[in-house]
Parts: structure tokens; C-alpha cells; sequence
């Protein structure tokens, strides 16, 4: 067996440091569509100058510049407005940084494999640890070509971020490249032009402590009542005192609208955000806040009342419950999901499994979760898997991240703690030590639901194999019980048999049954008493 990978000690996930809830803005006048459309584009115009700014000034930025920056904005809006402006501004421009980062070192690895790959003979196959090299010479040529390729992307990606420039579109690239192919997206020009105009509005404002109501650019009563302070040039709009508008609607949250209200009657921070969804014309209003974030237990504690291996899969959560020495019990669970379909199907799809799975736990009683801590970031490459186009897209298609994330959030508010294990080997081990144990003629158990077991037992500190190595002396319990799936002190464990005279199978005790008389025949082992007649002779005193 080859050098295997360090495995990594399993962790308690942090919970939440935020929360956000969205409501809708239900009957709207036409008024109010048109102020907030105008607030949104005048904004917007002053977002994208000021990204342009800071992206300009890359790494020389500094303090004096940010204030430089804020200045210029505050007559053209006010002194808020331009301070959530320039906030968003270096938000999106650290995200594009740590994007830069990202993709340089996608670049890299993908370089290191097609340079290995180049340097095997043509035909080699590879192993487990390393690939081997390409099948052709053909595509040895290709290759060839394409590290070229590569090799120049990193030199201007290096290059970029040394002089930090990066790349940044307001709205998004993806949105700004489908302007070429309408006919695919099935948009026409005037319906992508609406998409991207609402994308590049800016209509988000940051909470203060203290004010009124936690906010006062975007300020909700307690009733209900949205009012917004209008920019300096849209003060003539205004229908309210002080430079306001105020919406004909009320709005309510039907998620933690309680705690929101004691925000709000506490007049503590609370940042809101307008927006428009094109696709279904509606006006939503999101409001976030920050919380305390929530003291971590020791994973002993968490982990006493048993814990539920969860793995993820293309299109489920498979789950089995174990008890707190590490046995599965039950059957195991499998949670369906369907990622096809637009961003916000996928998310639904994902938070409707969570909540199953959830819900399951609560109702046994276990108060920890075991995922996998994955990061596809090195198995997406082009480079690693070749041909294997449907697996990367399988990988690639998998929301391990918006699916920790949301785990962590959920769980934190049913007191269920979240425990991240290394996923090294867990598919692999747990279905050449449990897929078979596990699978009887009225359960079919697959490798994902083994998998689920094996990352359970990771997160229990027990070793994924179900027994120990035998012991060296004759395959006896000679220096230990072989068992690690119970303690000691637990009754019925499976321990080391005390010595008892009489027969092994203690069905009769001893000095008892039919040969307890006869020596002879306990020790002839069925033979019978006229074929041969033996007897044992004491031990000589000495030699």
C-alpha cells in the first residue's frame, strides 16, 4: 500500500455571524416604481464611477484617497449615500482580488499537470497517485499547445496582480456576454437591456446604532412604513419632510420579523437593500443585520448523544444515524434534490433537503451533524480529468460551499452543531468496510450511504474500519480486545470471554453431563472406548 494522505482531526463548524430576510414590496404606485428606478440608475452611475476610481488607484489606495473619493460623491447624493458607495466599491473590489487569486493558482495547477503529463512516455498509464501520459501523440501535440496557452495567461495574471489590476464588471460578465447571443438566451434586446440596467442599479444603504429605527438613508418603521432620503438631485421628488419619500406599501417579515422588531424598537444597526427582479417585475426589500456569533462546545459534548454522517451527492443527501460508540442504527436516509433550473430553484432545492435532514435529527434526538469539508477548487481543472467532461460538470455543479453555508445557519437555529471531517477516503473505505455488512435481502445499502457511516465515525474519532487489526498472538484476545466500537464500561459489549472451566460452549457447567465421569471421552473427541483406550500419564518430578 502507497503512502496514504494526512488525514485531518474533525472540527465544530462556526455558526452565523449574519443574518438576512427578504419580503416583497407589495402595491406599488406608479410613482413610487418610477422614484425608485430614478434613486437606482443615479446611484448606479455613481457606483460604477467610483469602481472605476478605486480600480484605478489599485494598490496605492489609501485612506486619504477613500476620503477623497467620499467627498466628491456626498454633493452629488448625500453623506450616506456615498459612504455605502465606497463601501460596496472596496467589498467588490477585495472579491475581485481574492478571484485573481483563485484563478492563478487554477492556472498553476493545471500547468504542473499537463507538464507532468508531457514528460511520461506516450501510452503510459497512470496510477493512483499520478497520471500517466497522454494516449497519442496527437493529443501529446495538443497539449503541447495549450500549455503555451496557459503559461501566457498566468504571465498576465502574475503580472495583473502585482500592479493590482483586476477585472471587474458591474451586473455581471455573464449577463454582459449574453448581450451576444439572444437567440440562445431567448431574450430580446430591449428585455436583456431592462436585466441589465436593474443589475447595475445601487439602491443598498448600511444601519447606524443609535439612529432612528437603525437606519436612516432606508428607514422601516415598526408599522411597516418603508421612507427613503433622496439624493440631492431627486429632493424635488419628495413627499415627506427632509428630503424623504415614502412608499404607499407596508411591508412584514415573516422570518425572525420578532427579532427584526427588537431591533428596530432598539434602534440598532440593521443595512436594508432594494432591488428589482426582472424576471417576475416585483420590488423586493432585503434587511441584514449582524449577530454574536454562537459559543462553540467541545466536540465531546456535542457528540454524546450519537451523531448523522451526512454525504453529498449529485442529486441527494445520503444519511445514517450512529449511536455514540460509532454502530449505525436504523436505515439508512436519502434526501433528493434537483439542481437543474435557474440560481434560485437550485438554493430552494438545497434549503428544502436541509431542512429534511434537520427535522430528522431533532426528532432523534442527535444534536450533531458530520459532513464532508469539501473544496472541488482542484478537481474542476480541465488538466486532471481530460476527456471526462460529464464528471468535471458533475463536480463543477455541486454547491459545496452555498451548502456548508446554509447547514451552518440552519442548524444554528435548532441547536443542532455542525461537524466538518476530512473527506479523504471516506467513499472508498466505507464501502470496503460497510457496504456489505450493512446490505441484507430487505436492505439495499449503496456507497453513499457507507460513505455517510464512514464521515460519522470520522467525526466520532473512530477509525472507519469496523474492526482492529488481530492481535499477533495466535489470533486471540491475548493483548487486547480487537472491537473499538464500545467502551469498557458499556454493558453487553462483545469483551474478552473470562475463563471458565467446563466445555467452550457453556451449555452445561462443569463436572456435568454425560462424560463428566469419563476423561477418556472428553479427550477422544467422539471416539469410541472399544477402538482404543488411552490414559494420561502424570508429569515425571524430574529428569
Amino acid at each position: 500500500m502507497g503512502e496514504l494522505r494526512a488525514v485531518a482531526a474533525p472540527f465544530v463548524a462556526s455558526g452565523p455571524s449574519g443574518v438576512a430576510v427578504r419580503t416583497r414590496l407589495k402595491h406599488l404606485t406608479a410613482g413610487d416604481e418610477k422614484v425608485l428606478r430614478l434613486v437606482g440608475a443615479h446611484l448606479g452611475s455613481l457606483a460604477s464611477k467610483d469602481l472605476k476610481a478605486r480600480c484605478r488607484d489599485g494598490l496605492e489606495h489609501s485612506g486619504g484617497t477613500w476620503a477623497v473619493r467620499k467627498r466628491g460623491l456626498t454633493p452629488l447624493s448625500s453623506s450616506r449615500w456615498a459612504g455605502s458607495i465606497t463601501k460596496a466599491t472596496h467589498d467588490q473590489w477585495a472579491l475581485a482580488r481574492r478571484c485573481q487569486l483563485a484563478h492563478i493558482r487554477n492556472l498553476e495547477a493545471g500547468i504542473r499537470t499537463i507538464e507532468h503529463r508531457r514528460s511520461q512516455p506516450v501510452g503510459q498509464k497512470g496510477t493512483k497517485k499520478a497520471p500517466g501520459g497522454y494516449r497519442s501523440q496527437r493529443e501529446w501535440h495538443a497539449k503541447s499547445r495549450r500549455l503555451r496557452v496557459l503559461q501566457d495567461r498566468l504571465t498576465t495574471a502574475r503580472a495583473d496582480r502585482e500592479a493590482g489590476l483586476v477585472q471587474v464588471v458591474r451586473g455581471g460578465k455573464h449577463l454582459a456576454r449574453t448581450r451576444h447571443h439572444l437567440d440562445a438566451a431567448g431574450l430580446t434586446e430591449s428585455a436583456w437591456r431592462g436585466r441589465w440596467e436593474a443589475e447595475r442599479w445601487f439602491c443598498q444603504a448600511d444601519g447606524e446604532s443609535g439612529k432612528r429605527y437603525g437606519n436612516e438613508t432606508i428607514r422601516v418603521s415598526p408599522d411597516g412604513e418603508v421612507s427613503i432620503k433622496l439624493p440631492a438631485p431627486l429632493t424635488h421628488l419628495a413627499n415627506a419632510p427632509h428630503g424623504r419619500y415614502v412608499l404607499a406599501c407596508r411591508v412584514t417579515f415573516a422570518h425572525r420579523g420578532e427579532e427584526w422588531a427588537d431591533r428596530v424598537a432598539a434602534n440598532r444597526a440593521i443595512a436594508y437593500r432594494i432591488h428589482l427582479d426582472t424576471g417576475r417585475d416585483r420590488w423586493y426589500l432585503t434587511a441584514s443585520w449582524q449577530i454574536p456569533p454562537t459559543p462553540t462546545l467541545p466536540i465531546e459534548t456535542v457528540l454524546a448523544h450519537g451523531v448523522i454522517g451526512v454525504d453529498m451527492n449529485a442529486d441527494h443527501l445520503a444519511a445514517w444515524r450512529l449511536d455514540a460508540h460509532g454502530n449505525p442504527t436504523g436505515g439508512p436516509r436519502r434526501f433528493f434534490y434537483d439542481l437543474s433550473g435557474t440560481a434560485p430553484h437550485r438554493d430552494a432545492q438545497v434549503r428544502h433537503a436541509l431542512t429534511r435532514v434537520l427535522h430528522w435529527a431533532s426528532t432523534c434526538g442527535v444534536k450533531a451533524i458530520a459532513v464532508e469539508d469539501l473544496d472541488f477548487a482542484a478537481e474542476k481543472t480541465r488538466e486532471k480529468h481530460g476527456h471526462r467532461k460529464r464528471f468535471r460538470q458533475l463536480v463543477s455543479g455541486m454547491p459545496t460551499g452555498k451548502l456548508r453555508a446554509r447547514l451552518a445557519s440552519m442548524a444554528d437555529q435548532t441547536g443542532i452543531a455542525v461537524i466538518a471531517v476530512d473527506p479523504a477516503y471516506t467513499s472508498r473505505w466505507g464501502a470496503q468496510h460497510w457496504q456489505k455488512p450493512l446490505t441484507s435481502t430487505t436492505r439495499k445499502t449503496t456507497r453513499h450511504d457507507a460513505a455517510a457511516v464512514a464521515i460519522g465515525r470520522r467525526a466520532q474519532g473512530h477509525p472507519i474500519r469496523r474492526r482492529t487489526a488481530p492481535p499477533p498472538q495466535h489470533r486471540s484476545d491475548a493483548v487486547g480486545h480487537r472491537t473499538v466500537q464500545a467502551r469498557p464500561g458499556v454493558l453487553g459489549r462483545e469483551g474478552t470471554r473470562p475463563r471458565i472451566p467446563g466445555p467452550r460452549t457453556r451449555s452445561v457447567g462443569a463436572g456435568r453431563g454425560v462424560n463428566a465421569g469419563n476423561q477418556n471421552a472428553q479427550h477422544r473427541s467422539g471416539r469410541s472406548a472399544e477402538h482404543e483406550t488411552w490414559q494420561q500419564e502424570s508429569l515425571p518430578l524430574s529428569f
